[in-house]
């Protein structure tokens, strides 16, 4: 890592480094490749000259030269004549099929080269899509929203990833160029504004990696060094990563480093690391993780995951503290409020019941739903315990860019279910002690839709078209093939131009309210939630009890200080009379958080809950009776 006062780089095992003499030292791992030359570009970003490289033991092909400055393009041809770009390209003259561009990382000065983040139980998470999260879809106009976003109460914007993909338009799994803020959004600088713009308001930026597998168009990896990936090993989007291979562990891990360093990112979340097949005996995951927190034992970094498995070995806590990753996303959680909310039960909602809330109640009070249970939907056996975790384990989200847009249409849990029943969902989110995550728009209710979208043509656009329909051939609703035919295709604009936030929204009355509500939530977590979830945080804190009959439940988060934090959900249209053998002491004692619709707190009174509705209160004593 190289800093100055306000200017960071990190120099990594790929990709140009400074060298001697003003001279840069390009390199590339092509171990099976017969020759490698660097292709110099000119002022049109075309291949105008061509020096040999030299290949050492480790299988890189290495230059040192003078021959390209800062600003200038190039490449590598190989023995084909094929011309590519870096894989480790900070910047492309063009698309991912154009040649790279050396850059200076550290000619971006920071305003806020002294900030630390944040501490991790403060965390509100806003994802977003820089494509469709303002009217110029790039960096720039995430900028122009930051001040409403504070204002809002979240502390976290979350990124959809950046890194270059083919096209324009896209969600960004697809990435090709791991190491590129893709031009569409504003490039390298632009994304450096946007991450000093937040620090500046005490905002932190986390950034979605993925490192399960690279997009179709403009991986050329495999043309050079086939030793990247293992051909034999599939995962969903293709040939596994080869990560046995030190230069391609080191590919990765210096990647999640580079973000951390030289844009100053506060946070990753990995994508899909179910995926990641690695062979060694140290995951990758592990690795990562522990040479982050030994690159930044002074800030507040923090790692997040997604993992379909349930498993625990990597949010676990010592003395406290995450050992590895701070947090799980937490589909569970999503899956069974999403059923209690629309009582859809197709696909993996199948294994959650529209008619009963323990699962949410589970998951509340002890991390996953399914903990070794058995899967009807994956017909095995899922997940492991995970009720001795501390809450601050797990995201939890009632939406997100995967539950809305890997919908046929792309529709919001705004348009799938009553407003109050949304509306207590959210209360339930925003208060409980887990780590929530709003999904753009969310905070009023956006209704707009937040479809798949891509930028493929020829062969590429039609199989990526027709595979998306052919998707949802197993729902109800789409085995006729006219059906299917209405499902929008991903690679029209008009389909990424429909997933565009509307923010003339924000000021229509009922917009506005649910915007209102959304604040004093959040103003309620800051102040009286958030100081009783510093770390350390106690496992097996939670509880609940469930109604057998009704949709209701109540939850008691024990916390710090001797608080103990209680929910009394009501998710059914009928009132519910609290059984005297539920709850123990006096009900009017501590403190009342919130309570919706108004009037609901009159459970102090009358011992009955209203439907659909949501109280908190904050307790010194236990009101519950015990585990369901």
């Amino acid at each position: 890592m190289a800093r100055s006062a306000d200017r960071f780089s990190f120099e990594t095992s790929w990709g140009p480094r400074a060298a001697d003499g003003g001279r840069t030292e390009f390199r590339l791992w092509a171990p099976s490749a017969p020759s490698v030359e660097l292709a110099i570009g000119d002022a049109a970003g075309k291949p105008a000259g061509f020096l040999p490289m030299e290949k050492d033991g480790g299988g890189w092909w290495l230059i040192s030269t003078d021959k390209v400055k800062p600003g200038g393009a190039y490449g590598f041809r190989l023995e084909s004549g094929l011309v590519v770009p870096d894989p480790a390209s900070r910047r492309q003259f063009g698309d991912v099929h154009s040649l790279s561009v050396l850059v200076d990382p550290t000619a971006f000065e920071w305003k806020t080269a002294d900030w630390n983040g944040r501490p991790w139980e403060e965390t509100v998470f806003y994802e977003l899509h820089t494509g469709t999260f303002s009217p110029s879809g790039d960096f720039e106009g995430i900028v122009e929203k930051l001040d409403y976003l504070k204002d809002t109460g979240i502390t976290a914007i979350e990124l959809l990833p950046v890194a270059q993909f083919g096209g324009r338009r896209g969600w960004g799994y697809d990435g090709v160029l791991l190491y590129c803020p893709h031009e569409a959004y504003g490039g390298s600088e632009g994304l450096k504004r946007l991450v000093d713009a937040a620090h500046e308001r005490g905002l932190m930026v986390f950034l979605d990696a993925v490192y399960n597998h690279f997009g179709p168009d403009g991986n050329y990896i495999g043309a050079y060094a086939p030793e990247f990936f293992h051909q034999e090993i599939h995962t969903p989007w293709g040939a596994a990563i080869a990560y046995d291979e030190q230069p391609v562990r080191d590919f990765m891990i210096d990647n999640a480093l580079f973000w951390l360093e030289e844009y100053r990112i506060d946070g990753l979340r990995l994508d899909a690391i179910d995926s990641i097949k690695d062979t060694t005996d140290t995951p990758l995951v592990t690795e990562l993780a522990e040479r982050v927190r030994a690159a930044f034992p002074g800030r507040h970094v923090h790692i997040t995951t997604e993992d379909d498995r349930n498993i625990t070995w990597h949010i676990e806590r010592e003395n406290g503290q995450p050992t590895h990753v701070s947090a799980e996303w937490n589909d569970d959680f999503h899956h069974t409020a999403h059923v209690l909310a629309t009582h859809e039960e197709e696909g993996y909602y199948a294994d959650y019941s529209r008619r009963s809330v323990a699962q949410m109640a589970k998951a509340l009070a002890t991390g996953f739903v399914f903990q070794g249970d058995h899967s009807a939907h994956r017909d095995k056996d899922v997940g492991v315990s995970s009720a001795h975790l501390p809450p601050t384990a797990f995201v939890n989200f009632l939406q997100n860019h995967d539950q809305i847009g890997n919908r046929a249409f792309g529709d919001r849990l705004s348009d799938l279910s009553s407003r109050r029943v949304v509306e207590c969902l959210q209360a339930i989110l925003l208060l409980s002690p887990q780590i929530p995550l709003l999904f753009m728009g969310e905070e009023y209710g956006d209704t707009h839709p937040f479809c798949f979208f891509t930028d493929f043509d020829g062969e590429l656009g039609a199989a990526v078209r027709e595979g998306r329909r052919s998707e949802f051939k197993k729902f109800a609703a789409f085995r006729d093939e006219d059906a299917r035919a209405l499902i929008p295709d991903p690679n029209a604009e008009t389909t990424f131009e429909a997933s565009k936030l509307d923010w003339s929204m924000v000021g229509r009355p009922n917009y506005r309210r649910r915007l209102a509500m959304v604040k004093q939530l959040l103003d309620k977590r800051l102040r009286l939630v958030v100081p009783l979830l510093k770390d350390p945080l106690p496992g097996n804190c939670g509880e609940y009890h469930v109604s057998d009959d009704t949709l209701t439940f109540v939850v008691a988060w024990h916390l710090k200080e001797g608080s103990t934090l209680h929910l009394f959900a009501n998710l059914d249209d009928e009132p519910w009379a609290i059984p005297s053998d539920v709850v123990t002491g006096d009900l009017t004692c501590g403190e009342l958080l919130h309570a919706y619709p108004k009037g609901s707190d009159d459970i102090l009174r009358t011992g009955i809950l209203p439907g659909p509705s949501v109280v908190f209160r904050l307790e010194s004593q236990k009101l519950i009776t015990g585990k369901a």
